[in-house]
Formats: structure tokens, sequence, C-alpha cells
């Protein structure tokens, strides 16, 4: 049976989302396959893992999980990849086999946590640290997307620093090049968290103040007339993919908030929030075929270009009086992994799961065939750095 670590949580303000898309997924992995290990990351960086995590209940009280779980740390111990109990007696909790990212948001799913675990060796679903960071930033990601000739709604980017140093000429620049209303942005952010939508300058300023609270990078977009928002989900590798139906996005917002994708639900029901699960949709879209085609074929060239492995949920944009599409973002780890997508082309969620931990085994033998570095060591004769400025004085201190 394969040990599957499932990592969630983290220093993020989209914590909480993480959660309830990491149970949705525990909750339908293979138990025949796998013997699935939880391991949760809390807003300060601990890691703590317990069967315990696998109930969304557990969460309504945090006590119980430093409580009732174990505080572990996660390494290479002699090409073992274990989870350690951090206390005084340093016990082995597991061995893993493969990590299952379910995060969301800044340090955890922009290429931070995929780096952690390339560092150790350990194989992990889902993007490399390139692929995952470049999904975090949505000014990278329109440039990736500008070099590969997708196309995209306008837009102007700049620091926190720049608008503190000077709002006056920032906003100056951003009514020369986009004109209202526009959409501003935190750049690295997901689940819809620091973004608004403006008609004037006043609105302008105000959305400003409030996305640099969360990043210190702003992107601000022209918002697209007569829209229409769809989404589609890509399931692969480079090398093969596939495509999910494309969902339509209903909401009565002017643009798709936390509180659709989030809260909504959860407030008619005493269940709690189903996550992306719970918003608002028309399965399949309700586009012509035409559009629905020029969607898939921006959808494939934006996975390739961007180099994404596992599951992704990509967002549109259409305008269905010019009939013009625009690409909007990538989410390398959508909310609830994007499994309503599957769902409608007879895919289960179960099935879907087993999909994304086979892509990550065959990625990572694909990698460990690649020469990554030599037996030969160049330093086994080195004695000693040459040349004055070179000479290593007492204490290793350079003269």
């Amino acid at each position: 049976m394969i040990k599957v670590g499932v990592v969630f949580g983290g220093e993020t303000v989209e914590h909480e989302v993480s959660i309830i898309s990491a149970v949705q997924a525990m909750n339908k992995m293979d138990n025949e396959k796998y013997d699935i290990i939880p391991i949760y990351i809390t807003k300060d960086g601990e890691w703590y893992t317990g069967q315990l995590l696998r109930d969304i209940e557990t969460y309504k009280d945090m006590d119980l999980v430093k409580r009732y779980t174990k505080n572990v740390v996660l390494y290479n111990k002699n090409g073992r990849f274990v989870l350690q109990n951090k206390n005084l007696f340093k016990s082995i909790v597991s061995d893993i086999d493969i990590i299952f990212p379910i995060v969301h948001g800044t340090n955890v799913e922009d290429g931070v946590l995929q780096g952690y675990l390339k560092t150790i060796g350990v194989p992990f679903v889902g993007s490399n640290v390139l692929a995952s960071a470049v999904a975090q930033d949505k000014v990278v990601q329109k440039q990736v997307f500008e070099c590969s000739k997708l196309p995209i709604t306008k837009y102007h980017w700049f620091y926190d620093c720049d608008y503190l140093d000077d709002a006056d000429k920032v906003v100056k620049e951003i009514e020369k090049q986009l004109t209202y209303p526009m959409i501003v942005k935190p750049a690295t952010l997901g689940s819809s968290v620091g973004i608004s939508s403006v008609d004037n300058k006043k609105e302008l300023i105000s959305a400003i103040e409030d996305a640099i609270q969360y990043d210190n990078k702003i992107v601000v977009e022209e918002k697209v007339s007569n829209l229409v928002e769809v989404n589609i989900s890509v399931l692969g590798n480079y090398e093969n993919f596939k495509l999910s139906e494309i969902e339509e996005v209903i909401t009565d917002n002017s643009l798709l908030t936390y509180e659709d994708k989030y809260i909504g639900c959860g407030k008619k029901s005493n269940t709690g929030s189903k996550g992306m699960a719970s918003a608002s949709r028309r399965i399949p879209a309700k586009i012509d075929n035409k559009l629905k085609e020029e969607v898939e074929s921006i959808a494939s060239s934006a996975f390739r270009s961007v180099g994404l492995s596992g599951v992704c949920r990509i967002d549109f944009l259409i305008d269905k009086k010019k009939k013009n599409v625009y690409i909007n973002e990538i989410n390398s780890c959508p909310g609830s992994l994007a499994f309503y997508l599957w769902d409608a082309k007879d895919k289960s969620f179960t099935s879907l799961l087993d999909d994304m931990i086979n892509i990550a085994i065959k990625d990572y033998k694909k990698n460990k065939s690649k020469i990554r570095s030599f037996n030969s060591n160049i330093l086994s004769g080195f004695n000693g750095l040459k040349g004055s400025k070179g000479k290593l004085g007492k204490f290793g201190k350079l003269k």
C-alpha cells in the first residue's frame, strides 16, 4: 500500500480553504490503494499529523489539534522519507512514499513548499517549483501568456512601494493606460481575496489601498464588457493531458467573490462550506462550439507554456457580444481540486485523485532518469584557494 502524505494548511490567507479541499480529497481517496497520512501545517508553520485531522470538525477547536495529534518534521533519513516526532524522544511516526500537497496561496502553493519537497527528494503530486511560482503570480502569468501569444485583457502592474512613494503618479499611469471599469487584484493571492471591481478614481484608490494590505505587487486590469466567466480543468503533464468539461460561473456580484466560493453555501446549511464545489455554476457552459473550441485550445497552450502537472483550473473571460475570449489566470492547485468539472466527464473524484498520484509517480521516475549531479568530486584534490585574495586566514576568514 502506498503511503500518501496529504499536506495542507500553511501560513496563507487561504488556510481554511486548503483544509476544506484536503479533507474533501482525503475522504475520497481509495483506501484499498493508499494509506492516507494527514499532514497539517498551522498558520505559524508547525507540522502536525494524526487521523483526527481527516475530520473537518477538528478545526473548530485548534487546541484539539495540538493535544491529540503529533508535532512532526518531514525529512530524508538515509533515503527514507519520514515524519519524525519533535518531542524529546524524536521517534519516527511514519514513513512517506509520496506527498500530495493540497494547498492554496502564498508560502505553500507558490513553489515554496514544492522547493522544500524537491530539496529533500520526496516524490510529490502536482506542478514543480517554477510552474507553481508562475501560476501563483498573476503578473508573471500574463507575461508568459503574452510571450505565448495568448489573448489577455489590457493590464498595468506596480509594486506597493511605487504607490506609497507617489500614489498620484501610479493612479495617473493606470488611468492613462486603462479605461473604467477595472479590476484590482493582489498579484499572488487566490480565492478572490483582496480583489475589487472599480468604476471611478475614488474606488480605484480604495481598492489599491485594500490590495496592498495583502501583497507587495498589484495588478489592475480592464474589465471585460458583456462578461461571461468560464473555467476549465486540465489533467496531466506536458506530454499527455486531458480537458474537463467547461463550467460557466454564476454570481450576483460584479465578480466571483470569496463569499461566492466558500461562504455562501455554508450560511444556508449546517454542514458548512463544501469549497468550490458549492459555488453556483452551469455545467456545461452555455457557449457555442466555436467559443468552446477556442477555450480548449488556449487552455492547452497555457498548460504546456507554464509547464504544469497534475490537475489545474484555468479561468477565462468572454465578451459574449464581441465573442472575444481572454485567458484570465491559472490555478495550479484549484479549490476542491476542480473535481466537479471532471464529474461532468464521468470521472469520479476518487479516479481523479488516483490519476494525479500516478502522474506524479511517472514524473518522479522520469526526472530520476535525468543526470542531476556527477559522481566525480572535483574538490577531492583541492588544496585550498590560491592567490593573495583567496587565501583563507585564521578561523576560515578570507584575507
